[in-house]
């Protein structure tokens, strides 16, 4: 087996933890929310992608560079 490229941790207020998760590739967690879904996907190809969904219509992909403008709220690049 291949050494892990990145690991993942989950936990919840009810004292849930899931800690050490490896990943080679990619790693995803998925939230249900009353009737909708949130995912949040990371891939940790050749750069760093981040993918954001929350139900059917509202999604972004990018760079970890690019959600770290989009969390700042600077879109002048």
């Amino acid at each position: 087996m291949d050494k892990p490229r990145m690991t993942a941790e989950i936990s919840t207020d009810f004292d849930c933890q899931a800690t050490g998760l490896p990943a080679k590739h990619w790693g995803a967690a998925v939230f249900n929310v009353d009737d909708e879904e949130i995912v949040l996907e990371i891939s940790a190809e050749e750069k760093i992608i981040i993918a954001l969904q929350v139900g059917d219509e509202f999604a972004w992909k990018g760079t970890l560079e690019g959600f770290k403008i989009l969390l700042k709220g600077d879109n002048s690049r």
